[in-house]
């Protein structure tokens, strides 16, 4: 396919035990399309999706044109925002590829690294896009349950690693908001096969508080061309609707992953965005110290009512119901707040998206009501 480059010219069984399962996916979808474009109070409780509830930041609402220049493909503009993404991470924007969300970075990832001989390795639960894009690639996925602490089971990813042409690693995890400490995950790229590449979606990177065991892939990169980082501007930047993304890994894998992509998938609105919220490092502190505040605060809630929390990292947490989920699901619809879906095996789990104090204040009434 024609890159944007190229054309400027320039699930799981018992814990520890490795299954390649039939797909969890059966029946299921990334998100329903079950709530209204509203977003005062009344309208639901969307707690549903990872989003961040208070929105793009005011230097990204307050641009005075973004619609400057809609008639004509971003060629430039994009290159611009790879420059300043690159730029971010201190490296060349040879390794920085552009996507429609972070999805399109691990849908690449896929296409260019699995097929019918080449497997796809990654944890249960996890976020699930990459299973979806490896089954319909024809490739074999193996399943890794996580471990008592809800990490990634790096000994058990080995042990399933042969022939494997992707491990997908979440850190922190989707649905668990759990950090697989980094150690660890050096440990795994350091011993996965040669011709493996390891994945590390960074989504909630941003959200992560200050912790000796976790450290950014970005931040403080290995030396090695296998390494792919996938980031995105759905969640701290509040860019969700707008789907923008990026990975970042050695200029020649990027150019594989590159040949999967789509070109032009980023559209100019996106990216003049994305370059406001980026410069705006005031708000960017000011949206993960709020989230901080919010996840105390829903923390506390929890320990009030002895509800068991999964240690949360990210902008959502994971409690145990003592019930199906499914119906647990169905409660909370049915009093206008819309929760996580299934992750099985997690089947008596809730993932709770955090919202704003009305959102939260409507979730803990449901909960009562379901007690």
């Amino acid at each position: 396919m024609l890159s944007r480059r190229s054309f400027l010219g320039g699930a799981a069984a018992a814990a520890g035990v490795a299954v390649a399962s039939p797909s969890l996916l059966h029946g299921w979808s990334l998100e329903p399309r079950r709530h209204s474009g509203t977003q005062d109070e009344s309208g639901p409780a969307r707690l549903n999706s990872n989003e961040n509830a208070y929105g793009a930041f005011s230097s990204v609402l307050a641009l005075p044109n973004p619609f400057l220049d809609t008639n004509r493909y971003p060629f430039r503009a994009d290159d611009e925002l790879r420059q300043r993404i690159a730029a971010k991470h201190r490296v060349s924007p040879e390794q920085v590829l552009m996507g429609c969300g972070s999805t399109e970075t691990i849908k690449t990832a896929v296409a260019a690294f699995t097929g019918p001989t080449r497997k796809l390795v990654m944890a249960a639960p996890t976020f699930e896009a990459a299973e979806m894009h490896a089954r319909a690639n024809g490739a074999q996925v193996v399943h890794v349950p996580l471990t008592a602490s809800y990490a990634h089971d790096i000994e058990g990813m080995l042990k399933v690693a042969d022939r494997a042409g992707l491990i997908y690693i979440c850190n922190p995890n989707n649905p668990t908001a759990s950090l697989t400490p980094r150690r660890d995950l050096e440990a795994l790229i350091a011993r996965a096969p040669k011709d493996t590449v390891i994945m590390i979606d960074e989504a909630y990177h941003d959200f992560v508080p200050a912790d000796a065991d976790y450290r950014s892939f970005l931040d403080s990169p290995v030396n090695d061309e296998r390494v792919i980082v996938a980031r995105t501007f759905s969640k701290i930047y509040g860019m969700a609707g707008l789907r923008l993304g990026y990975g970042v890994a050695s200029p020649e894998t990027i150019k594989k992953m590159e040949a999967q992509s789509q070109s032009d998938s980023v559209n100019i609105v996106a990216v003049r965005c994305g370059l406001a919220a980026l410069a705006d490092d005031a708000a960017h502190t000011q949206a993960a110290a709020r989230n901080a505040q919010d996840r105390s605060e829903f923390l506390k809630q929890c320990a009030a009512r002895r509800v068991a929390a999964i240690p949360s990292a990210a902008n959502f947490v994971m409690v145990e119901t003592g019930r199906p989920v499914r119906q647990v699901i169905e409660h909370f619809g049915s009093r206008q707040v819309l929760v996580g879906r299934p992750f099985p095996p997690y089947n008596t789990h809730l993932r709770v998206s955090l919202g704003k104090p009305w959102e939260m204040e409507r979730f803990w009434n449901a909960w009562e009501a379901m007690a």
